[in-house]
């Protein structure tokens, strides 16, 4: 079964892949070949010395869903006080806009708090090694590890996108990934968990380009 894509333009999807919240349908079911159609392009992503050392777990049982809704709820709760949070993070700036993007992001992360559990499906990509665990881990081995699954999840999510369908990148999880690789049987000690991402399809389809500050002040060319 081939699921149907919206119409839009490379450029549309690139600017419209949205860390989607409180407009996921918790209570429309996301079929498996849905998934599937998806991971054929995540698949195609290029990983470091083509070692393709992903896996990723998919998780739709409602009391591990739930088990791990509440992982993340606890997590929550300790990130919003750290002067990182999103609810914190540029309340100061002289940049209205931004200031303002800032307050709705924070208002939909609390929703997605209190509400991962209910997502028809999470998604869970893994790597190969830990770089924790690693004697004299460095910013090559951090990089080349994390950039051989990140690239492959975020094709997912724009093909997640063009079915329709929405997802966020969240970590917090992490807080507490011995306890949920445990739970999955996800062998701990050799594979990573980098990312807890929630799949459902989204009220509406139609979605705008975020605000972002001008380019000149993040892009530099051959001299910062």
């Amino acid at each position: 079964m081939t699921h149907e894509q919206l119409n839009l333009t490379n450029d549309e999807l690139l600017s419209t892949t949205r860390a989607v919240r409180k407009r996921l349908d918790f209570d429309r079911p996301v079929p498996m070949s849905a998934i599937e159609e998806c991971m054929q392009m995540a698949v195609q992503a290029p990983s470091g010395s083509n070692a393709q050392g992903w896996q990723f777990m998919f998780v739709t049982d409602p009391d591990k869903r739930a088990q791990i809704g509440e992982y993340y709820r606890q997590a929550f709760e300790i990130y919003k006080e750290m002067p990182v949070a999103i609810h914190k993070l540029h309340a100061d700036s002289s940049d209205q806009d931004l200031t303002s993007s800032q307050a709705r992001s924070a208002s939909s992360a609390d929703y997605l708090g209190e509400n991962m559990g209910k997502a028809p499906v999470l998604m869970i990509p893994c790597i190969a090694g830990r770089t924790d665990n690693e004697a004299g881990a460095n910013i090559l081995s951090q990089t080349a590890t994390l950039g051989s699954v990140i690239p492959a999840a975020w094709s997912f999510m724009l093909a997640a996108r063009a079915r329709g369908l929405g997802t966020a990148w969240t970590t917090l999880h992490l807080m507490h990934e011995a306890a949920i690789a445990e739970l999955l049987g996800i062998p701990y000690d050799d594979y990573m968990q980098v990312a807890l991402i929630p799949i459902a399809y989204t009220k509406g389809t139609t979605f705008k380009p975020a605000y972002r500050p001008p380019l000149d002040s993040v892009m530099h060319v051959d001299q910062w």
